[in-house]
């Protein structure tokens, strides 16, 4: 008789949930990378997009953060917020959500009219931006 018994099966199944084990945690911690640089490079233009608007009227009082295509496409992940500070000072914070709450290496992610970046997490500004 041809075929597979039943104990053969079973080890191919063992075989794939083993590996299934170890490549899951690789690619969940993948597209929590991926996410993380599109909502800083999200947080960039936008931080770009700020200095245009100080170019124009000499102040970021009243500036508003821009609707970006790239702020539509990390809706789901990241909420982003603008804090100005007068007429010389801004931040850009984008704020974690959802599965992206995860990300303890860098957390928040937030860049000042200085373009000096800052995350909330372990890892340092340098290795999140």
């Amino acid at each position: 008789m041809r075929g597979f018994t039943l104990i053969e099966l079973m080890i191919v199944v063992g075989i794939i949930a083993i590996l299934a084990a170890i490549a899951y945690p690789s690619y969940q911690e993948h597209i929590i990378k991926t996410r993380r640089s599109a909502g800083a490079g999200c947080l960039l233009e936008m931080a770009q997009f700020m200095e245009r608007y100080y170019t124009t009227n000499m102040t970021y009082a009243a500036a508003e953060l821009p609707q970006t295509a790239c702020r539509f496409d990390t809706d789901d992940h990241y909420d982003y917020a603008v804090n100005v500070g007068g007429a010389n000072a801004f931040s850009i914070t984008a704020t974690a959500k959802g599965a992206q709450e995860k990300d303890s290496k860098c957390g928040d992610l937030s860049v000042n009219q200085a373009g000096a970046k800052s995350v909330t997490g372990t890892y340092s500004a340098s290795e999140c931006f």
